[in-house]
């Protein structure tokens, strides 16, 4: 049998994968909006449902994926330094939805639609409210910090519509040390109907 990874080693792992994960595609959308689609109002964006992702298997190290999806619209809109000063500081306040995945519950969220849905919904409105108050600190008015929710809302649709997916997919959706737990548990029991 091959060497085995420490839990921080397969953490590091997965927090890469699912950051360069939420990296390329938040860039690809973000590209594609501003070149293809310059005069559209609304935008789209896949940060909130990866962060909610990274946040039911990792809780506060979903602080990366907020992060680098921030990175990744920013140098995508070739952003001002406000900007980035906004959105990767306004996505960190996806932190408040750690209190609800802990009031709701992680497994009533992984295991019912609504609460899934409403998980996500919380994360992305919590970023967005992180924009805009980030935004009005640095001098922006309250009507372009409403700009916020108003032109995202269609991010609303694409986390839910993320969440419920992941949610059916077996570990995806899930604590990370839960499921290494009950993977190693089946494996054993495989074991012991081959001996």
């Amino acid at each position: 049998m091959g060497p085995r990874l420490s839990l921080e080693q397969y953490r590091s792992i997965d927090l890469s994968f699912l950051a360069a994960i939420t990296f390329i595609t938040e860039l690809l959308i973000t590209f594609a909006a501003s070149r293809w689609y310059p005069d559209q109002l609304y935008t789209v964006s896949v940060t909130a449902a990866l962060t909610a992702i990274v946040m039911m298997r990792w809780k506060g190290y979903a602080a990366t994926s907020a992060l680098v999806g921030a990175m990744a619209l920013c140098i995508g809109l070739g952003a001002t330094p406000k900007q980035w000063l906004v959105y990767c500081i306004g996505n960190l306040f996806f932190a408040f939805a750690l209190l609800f995945l802990k009031l709701a519950g992680e497994e009533r969220i992984r295991k019912n639609s609504v609460w899934t849905i409403l998980y996500g919904v919380f994360t992305l409105l919590m970023m967005q409210t992180g924009r805009a108050v980030v935004a009005m600190i640095l001098g922006g008015s309250l009507r372009k910090a409403l700009m916020f929710y108003a032109t995202d809302a269609l991010s609303y649709v694409f986390t839910a519509v993320i969440l419920w997916i992941a949610r059916r997919l077996d570990g995806i959706f899930e604590d990370q040390k839960a499921y290494l737990v009950r993977l190693h548990e089946q494996m054993e029991a495989e074991k012991e109907e081959i001996q």
